[in-house]
């Protein structure tokens, strides 16, 4: 059974976790085993739950501890749950957009590339995109559009980072994802897509890099639709992609544009790729 605990006090340490630490002291909370996220709202920390993820303590107003979040309280077993009058809970950098609650998870290990991608037919590539808010519109694009996982380099922002997730309205924990690592760090920052465009070859997919070039392909370029197990690239945020991974890649595809608009940013084009590209072979 839940233990209820009332907070008076912004300041006191049982907050540091929700108001005080950054994202990667949470991170990093347990190390060198997995630290902590925040989950943000009833809806998705439900979705954390669902997917398996297990809490550490929750955080309400009390007027929500003695209504409407029990049944949320009842699912998270024997953990803490502090409460407090709304006056001290609008301290916290954001919580507002809450609706009245927060809850602290444990993450959990990394599963690999090979792991995700054993039965996936259409997975999202992630190069450098390093803005959080972006990596929760893809992932929700990703969920919604029919992606079956999202691969990340190690220089994008962290799917289990606050904004992340809250943009994502929890399909980060919907959709599979991971890092990729490269077997030498320090190559794999100088091309960070290098070894892992050859392993998701290695696994069969056929990739498409996302690139603003004049010989790219037509998004609907009939033989894209045709590949059984495509993987779409996406690069950071104002440079795109690396020409390294450009040249690296099977096809490269650029969205039309009009009224002279040069590109769409990552999590919009991200949408549009999903939607055309994530249609399936006919067999399929």
């Amino acid at each position: 059974m839940a233990r209820t605990v009332a907070i008076q006090d912004f300041h006191t340490p049982e907050l540091d976790i929700y108001a005080r630490l950054s994202e990667g002291q949470l991170a990093h909370y347990y190390e060198p085993e997995e630290g902590l996220f925040i989950a943000e709202s009833p809806v998705v920390i439900s979705r954390a739950l669902d997917a398996g993820y297990r809490p550490h303590s929750l955080l309400m107003e009390e007027k929500l501890a003695a209504g409407r979040g029990q049944e949320l309280i009842a699912r998270c077993g024997e953990i803490p749950v502090y409460t407090a009058e709304l006056a001290v809970l609008e301290q916290i950098t954001g919580y507002a957009l809450t609706r009245g609650m927060l809850c602290a998870m444990h993450r959990r290990p990394g599963k690999s590339a090979e792991e995700i991608c054993r039965n996936a037919r259409r997975i999202a590539v992630l190069e450098n995109v390093m803005n959080p808010t972006n990596v929760g519109a893809i992932f929700r694009s990703a969920a919604a559009l029919g992606m079956d996982a999202v691969l990340l380099t190690a220089g994008s922002s962290d799917p289990l980072y606050r904004r992340a997730i809250r943009v994502s309205m929890g399909t980060v924990f919907q959709i599979p994802w991971t890092f990729l690592e490269g077997k030498d760090k320090r190559d794999n920052e100088k091309h960070p897509q290098k070894n892992g465009i050859s392993g998701l070859r290695e696994m069969g997919f056929k990739t498409v890099a996302m690139a603003l070039r004049e010989d790219s392909l037509s998004l609907e370029e009939p033989r894209l639709a045709e590949e059984e197990r495509l993987a779409i690239v996406l690069g950071t945020e104002g440079d795109g992609l690396a020409a390294d991974t450009i040249a690296d890649c099977d096809y490269t595809v650029r969205i039309p544009m009009s009224h002279g608009v040069d590109s769409l940013n990552v999590a919009a084009a991200s949408a549009v790729a999903f939607w055309q590209l994530g249609k399936r072979p006919q067999s399929f």
